[in-house]
């Protein structure tokens, strides 16, 4: 499939990755007239949310076979030009951060098929461009999306948290040098994360 036209808006697929609920949030970045993003903040339009559920009780690649095809009607469907995903983190419990891992790969090898670059941000880095700080609950982001993207309810906690993914880079659109993109890891189409 070929990459996405640079010149049209920019449409964030977040992905909040997990092998039983994996959530998903897509926004367009809304640029003035004069083809620059807002100075006063970055302006989201909301275009979808959602879950994506596997069946706990097949085994894993098939888990992960499950929420990969799913994905890629997502991906095919609402065609973003870009794709930002919940970073790896060091938990305590080793086994969860592998499958995530494993989850976390499948979902850049689809970005990676289709040309999207990647972006990857910390949940600390998240909270802090969409709620204010890094220590927010899982409410008080759902509340803040529901509010930033004027919705008439709250998604549930994963699209949330991917529909925050999505608004944090486009933060970082908004303003590349900026405090918003402080400790994100930014990787192109290549997988090149620069030091």
């Amino acid at each position: 499939m070929a990459a996405p036209d640079p010149s049209c808006t920019p449409r964030i697929l977040g992905i909040d990755p997990g092998t039983r609920v994996l959530g998903y949030g897509v926004v367009d970045l809304v640029v003035a007239s004069t083809g620059a993003a807002s100075t006063t903040g970055p302006g989201w339009q909301y275009v979808e949310c959602g879950v994506i559920r596997a069946d706990t009780a097949l085994a894993m690649p098939q888990r992960i076979g499950t929420i990969a095809a799913e994905m890629l009607d997502v991906m095919d469907e609402l065609r973003p030009t870009a794709v930002a995903i919940e970073a790896a983190f060091c938990g305590k419990n080793a086994a969860s951060a592998l499958k995530l891992g494993q989850i976390r790969g499948a979902m850049m090898v689809l970005a990676a098929q289709r040309e999207l670059p990647v972006f990857e941000y910390g949940p600390t880095v998240v909270k802090r461009a969409v709620a204010g700080h890094g220590r927010a609950t899982k409410c008080e982001l759902q509340a803040r999306v529901q509010m930033l993207l004027g919705l008439r309810r709250a998604p549930t906690e994963d699209a949330a948290d991917a529909l925050a993914i999505a608004m944090c880079h486009a933060n970082y659109i908004s303003f590349p040098g900026g405090q918003q993109s402080s400790g994100g890891q930014h990787s192109g189409p290549a997988g090149r994360v620069p030091a």
